[in-house]
């Protein structure tokens, strides 16, 4: 069973590799990937108190960062290791937050990477659409869910 925790400050090496792991290859087709210019803006915005570390059998396998507001539940991120992608996993994360956005009657919002095309068959078999498109994202929601104005 995947378990959470608060991430802390001793997370670091983790969570970067995990980025870089999980997100090399959709950064790369994006803008190129430039191991020094990631690893810099990685730790300019690396804030443990803002994500969660997933965990199987005690083992560290992803990462969470969830905003939650009056209106919205906005996934910033959702990442796991991708030996342990394929497994169920993600899908049920994501049901577990759609579940509860539908049950406080928020929005349930994250953006992808246009190149990310794994990710967003995963969140479109979970309901999501493209509502918004960005030079280098998409903004998706809930097919559900009325569109902000």
């Amino acid at each position: 069973m995947l378990t959470k925790r608060p991430a802390t400050l001793n997370d670091y090496n983790f969570l970067y590799a995990l980025h870089r792991a999980a997100m090399k290859e959709s950064v790369a087709r994006t803008w190129g990937w430039d191991e020094a210019w990631q690893q810099n803006y990685f730790r300019e915005k690396f804030d443990p108190a803002k994500r969660e570390v997933l965990q199987w059998q005690g083992q560290d396998v992803g990462t969470l960062a969830v905003r939650e507001e009056e209106d919205e539940l906005y996934v910033a991120l959702l990442s796991i290791l991708p030996e342990f992608q394929g497994r169920g996993w993600g899908t049920a994360v994501l049901q577990n937050l759609i579940r509860r956005a539908q049950q406080t009657g928020k929005l349930f919002t994250l953006h992808v990477l246009k190149t990310n095309s794994e990710a967003q068959k995963l969140y479109k078999r979970l309901g999501l659409q493209v509502v918004a498109e960005e030079e280098y994202k998409y903004k998706m929601q809930l097919a559900s869910q009325p569109t902000p104005d």
